[in-house]
C-alpha cells in the first residue's frame, strides 16, 4: 500500500472513480511537473448531491462538504493522468467557484471543505495558494466547483 493509499484508509476516504466530463474536455492535463484539473463538480455515483444557489437552496455547512467532494473528484482526475497520488510533491493551488446567492459572502469558509482535506491528506505538501469565488450559476446548476493545480515528480 502506498503511503498516500494508506493516509486515504486513516482518514476513511476513497478517491472516486473519474468523473465523466459534462461536455468537450479532459478531467485533467500533465505539463511537465504540474497537472491541472479541469473544473470538478461535487458529483457522488454520476449524481449531484444538491443544486441551488448557496445561502438560498443550498446551506453553506452542506456547500463545505460538496466542496470536499468536488476536490476527492479532482484528486481522482489528476491520479488519471499521474498514475499515483504519491507522484504529489505540492498542492499548487486550489480554485472554489461557489453558486451564490446575491447576499452570500461565505466563499472562504465553504473553500475550506476543500482545503481542509487537502491538509489532511497531504499534510505540507497540501499547503497552497487560494481563490474563492463567488459565482451566478454553475454547470447543471451545481453549488460548487473545484479546480486543482498540483506539482508532481
Amino acid at each position: 500500500m502506498s503511503a498516500i493509499e494508506a493516509r486515504l484508509a486513516e482518514l476513511g476516504i476513497s478517491i472516486p472513480a473519474v468523473t465523466k466530463p459534462v461536455a468537450a474536455y479532459v478531467p485533467a492535463v500533465a505539463t511537465g511537473n504540474l497537472v491541472m484539473t479541469a473544473g470538478q463538480l461535487p458529483f457522488v455515483d454520476g449524481v449531484l448531491p444538491a443544486t441551488g444557489k448557496v445561502g438560498a437552496e443550498v446551506a453553506a455547512d452542506d456547500a463545505v462538504g460538496y466542496a470536499r467532494t468536488a476536490v476527492l473528484n479532482a484528486l481522482a482526475a489528476a491520479q488519471s493522468v499521474i498514475g499515483s497520488l504519491d507522484r504529489v510533491t505540492r498542492v499548487i493551488k486550489v480554485v472554489v467557484f461557489v453558486a451564490s446567492a446575491p447576499d452570500f459572502t461565505g466563499q472562504p469558509a465553504v473553500a475550506n471543505g476543500a482545503s481542509t482535506v487537502l491538509g489532511e491528506i497531504f499534510g505540507e505538501r497540501g499547503q497552497h495558494a487560494r481563490s474563492a469565488v463567488g459565482v451566478a450559476v454553475l454547470p447543471l446548476d451545481a453549488p460548487v466547483e473545484v479546480e486543482l493545480t498540483l506539482e508532481f515528480a
